[in-house]
C-alpha cells in the first residue's frame, strides 16, 4: 500500500514541502531513496525501536520510502515522525484519511518520544502558503510554529499521541494531542523594550553617548577606541536599548533565522527584542558569515535587525574581518558551494571596540604607554583600511573621571534617548518609503546622495579640508555625508549645515592613518 506524508526542508531561511512516499509491499527489506544523508538513512533504526517500545508493530515486509523531490538532498532527523506515520498508515495500523492535510515533522527517540527540530517557522509559513490544514511536531517547537495564523498546530510528546490523533482514539487523555495557539500581537508586545541594561548606568562619557545616539538614529556602524576599563563594552551592550522596537515584519524575519539556527528556546514564539551578538575573537570565518557542510546562518545573520559587537577588534584574525566587507555593503551574505547556494539576510549594525595599542594606554592622560616604537602602528594595521572605511563613526572613549564615577546623579535613561531616535527614524522612513529594503540614512544609495545630502559651499570647504588632511577615501566621504544627514535630522534641520558636517568629521579623526603617528 502506498501512503504519502509531508514534511519540510529548509533552504537558506525559506522552506519547501517534502513528500515522503511510503510503500509497504512484499519482501523483507527497508530502503530509503531521494538523496538522504546518513541521519535520514538511520531513521529506520530509530523508528523500529520506537515502535517496539510503544507497543506498535513494524511490518516485516518490504518498505520503500521515497523523499520527493528526489533531486534535493535531505538532511537531518526531522523526517522520522513523518516516515513513521507513513509506515503505520501503509501497514493498516493507522487511518490515512487525514494525513494529506497535515505537515508532520519530528525526531524520534528510541522510546518513542519526540525531540525538537530546527527550521520549524519557515516550514510552517510554507505549509500555510500551500494550503495545509495543520502542522504536527514536537511540543518544544509548537509555540514557534503557532505564530503562523490560520494553521492548526499540534504539539506532540511521543509517537502514540500522533497515532491516536489520526485514529480518533482519545481513550487515554494524557496521550492525546492538544492544539497550541499563540496570540501573535500579545506575544509581540510581551518583552518589547525590556532590557536588563540601561544608559542611565553609564557615568560620564557624554561624547560617546552622543556618537551612539547618532549611530542608532541613522543605523550607522561604530568603532569605540579607548583604554582598558573605560567602558567600551558597557556602552556597546546598551546600544540595543536605544534602538527602535522591531516591527512585526522584522520580528518574523529575525525569528526565522534563529529558528533555522536552532537557537530559539521552547518558551519563545517570537523574538521581540533586537538581537545582540558578541562572538569571541577566536571565531572562524565560517562561523561568522555562515555555511558549513550543512549550511547554517552565521553570527552576522543571527545579528540581523540588531547589533553585531566585535570586542577587541584587532585580536580577530585578518581573514575573519575581511569577510565582513561585502555583507556590510550589501546587507546579505551569499554562501556558494559546489552543490548548493544559499542566501542569508545580514542587515546589522556593526559595533566594534579596540585598545589604541597593545598595552592599551597610548595617549592615556595619566599612564604611560609601554609599547616599543612602531608597535602602535603595527597593532592598528591588523584592521584593514577598507574595513575601517565601512565604519561610519570612530569615537574615542576616554577614561572616566573620579568625580563622574563617585557622583550620585544618574545619566539620561535609555527610554528618553530611544524616543529621540524613533522621532528621527520617522522622516527617514518617509524619505525611503518608495525604496524597498532601505530604512535609514546609513543605507542611502549612491545615486541618491546628491539629492538627500545637499551641502552648501561652506560645508564643501570643510569636506575638502578633511579629505586632504585625513587622506580619506571616496567611501569615507560618503560616510561623512550620511552621518551629517543623521545629525541634521536629530537637529530637526531639513538641510545639512556646516556644523553638522563638522561634527561628522569629528567622528573620523581617529582614522588609522593618524592615530598611531
Amino acid at each position: 500500500m502506498l501512503i504519502k506524508t509531508y514534511g519540510g526542508a529548509v533552504h537558506g531561511i525559506d522552506a519547501m514541502i517534502i513528500t515522503a512516499e511510503v510503500n509497504v509491499s512484499g519482501g523483507n527489506s527497508y530502503s530509503i531513496v531521494g538523496l538522504p544523508d546518513n541521519a535520514v538513512r538511520e531513521s529506520y533504526k530509530r523508528i523500529d525501536a520506537a515502535f517496539r517500545n510503544r507497543g506498535l508493530h513494524m511490518p516485516r515486509r518490504g518498505i520503500l520510502v521515497n523523499l520527493a523531490p528526489a533531486d534535493i538532498r535531505k538532511e537531518g532527523s526531522s523526517y522520522d515522525l513523518g516516515i513513521a506515520a507513513g509506515i503505520l498508515a501503509a501497514s493498516g495500523q493507522m487511518e490515512a484519511g487525514e494525513l494529506h492535510r497535515y505537515v508532520i515533522m519530528g525526531e524520534l527517540s528510541l522510546d518513542g518520544g519526540l525531540q525538537p527540530v530546527k527550521g520549524v517557522l519557515p516550514v510552517a509559513i510554507q505549509a500555510k502558503k500551500e494550503g495545509f490544514k495543520g502542522f504536527i511536531l514536537p511540543r518544544q517547537n509548537a509555540r514557534e510554529a503557532a505564530v503562523v495564523s490560520g494553521l492548526e498546530v499540534y504539539g506532540a510528546d511521543n509517537l502514540v499521541e500522533v497515532f491516536r490523533f489520526f485514529n480518533r482514539d482519545e481513550t487515554l487523555s494524557d496521550e492525546t494531542l492538544k492544539q497550541v495557539k499563540v496570540d501573535t500581537r500579545q506575544e509581540f508586545q510581551r518583552d518589547v523594550n525590556r532590557y536588563e541594561q540601561d544608559f542611565s548606568d553609564v557615568k560620564g562619557q557624554a561624547t560617546v553617548k552622543r556618537s551612539l545616539e547618532i549611530a542608532a538614529a541613522g543605523g550607522h556602524n561604530v568603532l569605540l577606541i579607548g583604554p582598558p576599563g573605560a567602558g567600551k563594552t558597557m556602552l556597546a551592550k546598551r546600544l540595543p536599548t536605544i534602538l527602535p522596537s522591531l516591527t512585526l515584519r522584522e520580528a518574523l524575519e529575525t525569528t526565522k533565522i534563529h529558528s533555522v539556527a536552532g537557537t530559539l528556546s521552547a518558551k519563545d514564539a517570537l523574538l521581540t527584542r533586537r538581537p545582540f551578538r558578541a562572538p569571541h575573537h577566536t571565531i572562524s570565518d565560517v562561523a561568522l558569515v555562515g555555511g558549513g557542510t550543512r549550511p547554517q546562518p552565521g553570527e552576522i545573520s543571527l545579528a540581523h535587525n540588531g547589533v553585531l559587537f566585535l570586542d577587541e577588534l584587532p585580536e580577530f584574525r585578518r581573514t575573519v574581518l575581511e569577510v565582513l566587507r561585502q555583507p556590510l555593503e550589501e546587507r546579505r551574505i551569499g554562501i556558494s558551494r559546489a552543490k548548493y547556494t544559499v542566501n542569508y539576510p545580514a542587515s546589522f549594525m556593526l559595533v566594534a571596540s579596540m585598545n589604541p595599542c597593545p598595552c592599551g594606554y597610548y595617549n592615556h592622560p595619566s599612564r604611560a604607554c609601554d609599547c616599543p616604537p612602531g608597535a602602535v602602528q603595527k597593532y592598528l594595521n591588523r584592521v584593514s583600511g577598507p574595513l575601517l572605511d565601512r565604519i561610519d563613526i570612530h569615537s574615542e572613549v576616554a577614561p572616566v573621571a573620579f568625580s563622574d564615577l563617585a557622583g550620585t546623579p544618574s545619566s539620561e535613561k535609555s527610554e528618553s534617548i530611544r524616543e529621540r531616535v524613533i522621532r528621527v527614524r520617522e522622516p527617514q522612513r518617509k524619505r525611503f518609503e518608495e525604496r524597498e529594503g532601505i530604512y535609514c540614512n546609513a543605507q542611502i544609495p549612491a545615486q541618491d546622495m546628491r539629492a538627500i545630502c545637499q551641502v552648501d559651499p561652506r560645508g564643501q570647504a570643510l569636506l575638502k579640508a578633511a579629505m586632504e588632511r585625513l587622506h580619506l577615501s571616496a567611501r569615507a566621504y560618503d560616510r561623512i555625508l550620511k552621518v551629517a544627514r543623521t545629525i541634521a535630522d536629530l537637529a530637526g534641520s531639513g538641510h545639512t549645515k556646516p556644523e553638522h558636517i563638522a561634527e561628522a568629521i569629528h567622528f573620523r579623526t581617529l582614522d588609522r592613518q593618524n592615530l598611531g603617528q
